[in-house]
């Protein structure tokens, strides 16, 4: 079965539900009610095309058939406890008192239904909350993630609408134009669409395309500017002096709402020093209860193996909800341009570009791409650092079965512990085999490349507003785009100014200068850079002379800039707090291993050498519970846990990356391993 019927079978089955439920939909809500009216709007505003009626039909068959499921389960895993002996009436007695015998054993007699009653009531309202919350929080969600989207990227649209107006193009042609540029600025081009696509299939005037839009967009700051934009329209002002101030006014903003961001990532970062140490108080509590003689060694491989864990997971979902990625993918896909260049963003190791088109038709193409693949696989081998500069991810495919092959070999040849006890022999040898040798066999080959890959795209952003300031500069004295082009980078150094001799080259040799451009963008698809060849090639297509457009790219850019070094800057504490608190972490157990557990140690070999006299003379074995081999491998996992942990952090908040944190885990794992191989 195809993907499209398979999809088509789930939305039918969904239709009947719905309308299977609808009769329930009209007795439990108001169709004029606050809450139906809420959902209707998110709906309209995620851009999902169901009517508010059937969503909620449907939500609530999803909540009764999960509920019935939930409800059947509690009730059998009730009855299940009873029945086998598990839980007994005595066990859920609540003291009642009783004023006969008689009445006793007919309140004992029904204390298994009514458990099973009632636990089935309680896991189906559970899963009926579940169902139903669930379909209605998918409206909110996405629309939420879409006013983000729009919220990051409206300063640069209205950069790219003033550079349009600066070119000359009217009103529709600049709503038109923004439409169409889908491709670099994602939802913010959508909700012009929707304003296009009002004019010209409804035959609603554009006034009142823009004002109904204004009202259903979920971005409060796209609907002021909209608002605003209709009041020029409506009053014929100046078009290009308003987005000019826009444009102005929402790079602030931008700024405005970095700081805010940076401001929250700093107490994120103090809770985590809080959040970080309490495991390690913890620990120290269980291990001076272990030394009391009440060791709840349950409780410590809890503490290490699941609250260290979920503690820093749970601190990265919280920290994923603030930081800001950068929305696009980067590539260009321009409306109009050729069917090589439309597809030279698929083309890699696998897909071999414009060719694939036309294989099956005629046996020379199916050889064309048989000998591309074979130049593509030649190129791969001579060079296969260049293909891991470029795709880091695609190290995972030689480097995971390298580490399953090496703890395997491992495996077979014994050296590996196989067991808790051998485990507790071999603490350090044994985490060293089945964690460290993965972790850096995978992580230091992808860390390698992550960085140099964030390092040669780096060298392509870094001087990209002086060289559109340049640009700029030459294209005032009256040379042309192309010849601009060509000034930058015979004047310029480093790898921007090399790929603008690359363009100059090409144009030369009979390509367009917009296909240039966008073959330039797709090939290191930075999403900065394609608003900004995005701007270009659209404003070039009208004149040569863009001066204007050109300083408003530069300024965009600066501004971008601006905010970069603020977020470098104001991020390095973070990851500093964070650092600091995971080596003062790993002090303090290899403090408490040294100082403590191997005291503990001693004491506890004198005390069975001198027969146990001193524990009768002295009273109770203090400490003579405690397990210090145990004790002293669950440190080390302990440390080992929280350094992955707190490198993934680190560069997620450093670069909205996890990929990027690979380096730091693979540091401070090496810190981790070599001072517990001193006090081990």
């Amino acid at each position: 079965m195809s993907l499209d019927s398979s999809a088509g079978g789930l939305d039918q089955g969904t239709d009947v539900l719905g309308d299977a439920f609808y009769p329930l939909f009209g007795l439990l809500f108001d169709e004029d009610g606050e809450f139906v009216g809420d959902v209707e709007r998110k709906l309209e505003q995620a851009r999902m095309p169901a009517t508010v009626e059937l969503y909620l039909s449907r939500a609530l068959a999803v909540g009764v058939l999960v509920g019935g499921a939930s409800w059947l389960v509690g009730s059998v895993v009730c009855y299940a406890l009873f029945a086998f002996g598990v839980v007994s009436a005595e066990t859920v007695s609540i003291g009642l008192p009783t004023p006969d015998v008689q009445t006793a054993a007919l309140f004992e007699s029904l204390t298994m239904p009514f458990a099973v009653l009632v636990s089935g009531l309680v896991f189906g309202s559970l899963g009926f909350g579940a169902g139903f919350g669930t379909l209605v929080a998918i409206p909110y969600s996405t629309a939420s993630s879409r006013k983000r989207e729009i919220n990051m990227l409206l300063p640069d649209a209205v950069s790219f609408m003033y550079a349009l107006s600066v070119g000359g193009l009217n009103q529709l042609e600049i709503l038109e134009a923004m439409g169409q540029a889908e491709d670099t600025y994602g939802e913010v081009a959508r909700e012009f669409q929707s304003i296009v696509q009002e004019t010209e299939y409804f035959g609603t005037d554009y006034r009142n395309a823009i004002r109904d839009q204004a009202v259903v967009t979920p971005s409060d700051e796209l609907s002021q500017f909209l608002t605003d934009m209709l009041s020029i329209v409506n009053s014929g002002g100046n078009m290009e002096r308003f987005l000019d101030d826009k444009k102005d006014k929402h790079l602030r903003t931008a700024k405005q709402e970095q700081e805010m961001t940076l401001e929250t990532l700093e107490l994120f970062g103090e809770m985590y020093m809080t959040l970080s140490l309490f495991p390690l108080l913890l620990i120290i509590i269980l291990v001076i209860m272990s030394m009391l003689g009440q060791a709840q060694q349950s409780l410590l491989y809890g503490t290490v193996y699941g609250l260290i864990p979920l503690t820093g997971v749970g601190f990265l979902v919280l920290v994923s909800t603030v930081k800001q990625d950068e929305p696009g993918d980067g590539y260009l896909r321009p409306d109009g341009a050729s069917e090589r260049l439309e597809q030279s963003h698929e083309e890699g190791l696998i897909h071999m570009g414009l060719v694939e088109s036309f294989t099956g038709e005629f046996g020379v193409f199916d050889r064309i791409r048989s000998r591309e693949g074979t130049y593509k696989t030649k190129k791969l081998l001579e060079a296969p650092h260049h293909f891991f500069r470029d795709e880091p991810l695609f190290t995972l495919f030689v480097t995971v079965p390298a580490a399953v092959v090496l703890v395997g070999t491992a495996v077979v040849g014994g050296s590996a512990p196989l067991s808790w006890d051998a485990m507790l022999n071999q603490p350090i040898w044994g985490t060293f085999v089945w964690w460290y040798v993965p972790v850096y066999v995978v992580g230091i080959p992808l860390a390698f490349f992550h960085s140099w890959n964030a390092r040669s795209r780096k060298a392509v952003v870094g001087k990209l507003s002086e060289n559109l300031r340049k640009l700029s500069s030459a294209n005032d004295t009256g040379q042309t785009l192309l010849e601009s082009v060509k000034t930058v980078s015979d004047t310029s150094s480093g790898k921007l100014a090399d790929e603008f001799d690359v363009m100059h080259a090409k144009v030369n040799y009979g390509m367009s200068l917009r296909s240039a451009l966008v073959e330039f963008n797709n090939k290191y698809h930075i999403p900065r850079v394609a608003r900004t060849v995005k701007l270009i090639s659209k404003a070039q297509e009208a004149s040569s002379q863009i001066t204007d457009v050109l300083t408003t790219a530069a300024q965009a850019s600066e501004n971008q800039d601006d905010i970069e070094r603020e977020r470098k800057s104001r991020t390095m504490m973070q990851v500093a707090i964070i650092l600091m608190t995971y080596l003062t972490l790993l002090a303090v157990m290899a403090i408490l291993k040294t100082q403590f557990l191997d005291v503990m140690a001693g004491l506890t070999s004198q005390a069975s050498s001198s027969g146990g006299s001193q524990a009768v003379q002295g009273g109770p074995d203090f400490g003579g519970g405690v397990d210090t081999d145990m004790l002293s491998l669950l440190f080390l996992h302990a440390v080992t846990l929280q350094a992955t942990l707190s490198g993934l952090i680190s560069g997620y908040i450093r670069n909205a990356d996890i990929v990027s944190g690979v380096k730091f885990v693979v540091i401070l794992q090496t810190i981790a391993l070599a001072v517990w191989a001193v006090v081990g």
